[in-house]
């Protein structure tokens, strides 16, 4: 287990939710609290990110712990966030504005660098050389790590899978769903939650979670199964691409979506007829996994993004 250099809080700041976590120099938690995200407001979300920071810290009897921030999108060079389905983050320059707020460095990594890091360093994909992270929620991202480092690149956008069209589309699936990105079809708007409930509605007229798609589909619905299987086929043909892309030894499933157990067993079965296999009908040995974090690994690798 690495070691941090001091107390460190993390900050998942997601679409919904705001969420803190401290932890010790082993990695144990010893605080952790969500709030509302003000969504649309950017000011108000800083200061809900401050009003975590000071209560962790109070609560704790810590001052001056580092901050890391996870958060939706990237930065660009000059520092202004971007590719965010948190629409209000766009154009702000986010880790210069809380570093002010806060009064020390903060460091900054997308939410799905964030998943990977988490996953990597203690979590589902931990001693896998290379480890390719997924999460399926209100939005679709992945990190790579490799050789236990996180993958950033130049542009700050490895791992930026989900906006990328979905691959093998057939002719009831394009163009495809418009993306807030300003593009069509993206793998975004076929396997996140909302996704997955919009294609249920589109299909029954019935307004459904993913959640609830899930536990319907399990008591027998055949409408939702259907939905399901659908969506399985989609998450297969997207996931067989970075297969054939990046090879790696382990995908990690987190998020909402990730919650429904027959993923991780249906989504294998289905990519084997994707994946390049030069016509020898090679089984594929990338293993698909749930991540053992949960809903916290984008909290923890926030701080992890301060080991020593």
């Amino acid at each position: 287990m690495p070691s941090l250099q001091s107390h460190a809080i993390g900050i998942d700041l997601g679409g919904t939710k705001i969420e803190a976590i401290v932890l010790d120099t082993d990695g144990a938690s010893l605080f952790r609290e969500r709030v509302p995200t003000p969504v649309g407001d950017y000011h108000g979300t800083l200061a809900a990110v401050a009003a975590l920071v000071a209560r962790a810290e109070s609560d704790l009897g810590l001052a001056g712990a580092s901050v890391g921030v996870g958060t939706p999108g990237t930065a660009t060079a000059a520092g202004l966030i971007k590719n965010a389905n948190s629409t209000c983050l766009n154009g702000q320059p986010l880790q210069r504005d809380l570093a002010d707020l806060l009064g020390r460095p903060v460091r900054i990594a997308n939410d799905a660098n964030c998943l990977a890091l988490s996953e990597a360093t203690d979590g589902a994909a931990r001693g896998a050389a290379v480890s390719f992270s997924v999460i399926l929620g209100t939005g679709v991202g992945a990190g790579i790590v490799a050789n236990g480092r996180l993958l950033e690149g130049p542009n700050g956008l490895a791992g930026e899978w989900g906006h990328n069209p979905l691959p093998w589309a057939g002719a009831d699936e394009s163009p495809g769903p418009a993306c807030f990105c300003g593009r069509r079809g993206c793998a975004e708007t076929w396997l996140s939650g909302p996704a997955l409930a919009r294609d249920h509605a589109a299909h029954t007229g019935e307004s459904l979670t993913a959640r609830e798609i899930g536990t319907r589909a399990d008591c027998g619905d055949a409408a939702c199964e259907a939905s399901l299987q659908r969506y399985e086929s989609r998450l297969a043909r997207a996931l067989a691409q970075v297969v054939n892309l990046l090879d790696p030894d382990v995908i990690v499933l987190a998020g909402g979506v990730s919650q429904l157990d027959r993923l991780c067993a249906n989504v294998p079965r289905l990519w084997d007829g994707f994946v390049f296999s030069g016509g020898l009908h090679d089984s594929v040995r990338t293993r698909l996994v749930r991540s053992t974090h949960g809903d916290s690994s984008g909290v923890r690798g926030a701080a992890w993004l301060w080991r020593s």
